[in-house]
């Protein structure tokens, strides 16, 4: 091991986030160390060039943070977006990103990812973050989410629009107020009134 980073400060960072190789090669980690680390169960390996410790608390949701480690600008959307408020009862196999126009699409296999590109300035309204894993992960709230499943409908589809805003309302995951100021930005006001309009009615 380098002199620059001993084993217990490797466990150490492992054990509070999901580390990338690149990250431990900088603290003076050899790549045929890290190999070492994880042979000898110091370290486990998530994923290609993720490492996390050996006794890591794993979160449900890992996946979205192992996509924010690989792609810091993506936002976490639809689908995926849905499981995370529990909004859904599906579980879907592919993690849904929305990236800002001109970024290029992460190298990731696993898991898989179903990516849209929108432009910089409508991922800034309506998005959170979360910290999972040791991880900030950005995510749509509720409200935008419901919002975006209705712009999305054609991938989506309507039915699990519809169900999303039921759900939202029925839970209290968002205010009318919310859902207009995102219906709005996102020019989804004519598409959704009907549906909501049904739900106060």
């Amino acid at each position: 091991m380098s002199a620059s980073v001993s084993k217990n400060e490797v466990l150490s960072l492992a054990g509070k986030k999901i580390l990338q190789s690149k990250e431990l090669e900088a603290r003076g980690v050899s790549r045929m160390q890290l190999r070492r680390l994880v042979a000898e169960g110091v370290l486990e390996r998530t994923q290609r060039g993720l490492y996390i410790a050996k006794d890591f608390p794993v979160d449900a949701h890992i996946s979205l943070a192992e996509v924010a480690v690989r792609s810091p600008k993506a936002v976490i959307c639809l689908l995926s977006a849905l499981r995370f408020h529990e909004l859904t009862t599906e579980n879907p196999s592919d993690v849904y990103i929305m990236l800002p126009v001109g970024t290029k699409r992460p190298r990731m296999t696993n898991p898989r990812l179903e990516v849209s590109w929108s432009k910089p300035e409508m991922l800034v309204s309506g998005i959170e973050e979360h910290v999972i894993c040791g991880v900030t992960v950005r995510i749509t709230s509720p409200a935008r989410t419901v919002v975006d499943c209705f712009k999305y409908r054609s991938k989506v589809g309507l039915n699990v629009a519809v169900e999303a805003l039921h759900d939202a309302w029925r839970k209290k995951k968002a205010t009318a107020d919310d859902l207009w100021k995102q219906a709005a930005l996102c020019r989804m006001g004519n598409v959704m009134r009907p549906y909501f309009e049904s739900l106060t009615a």
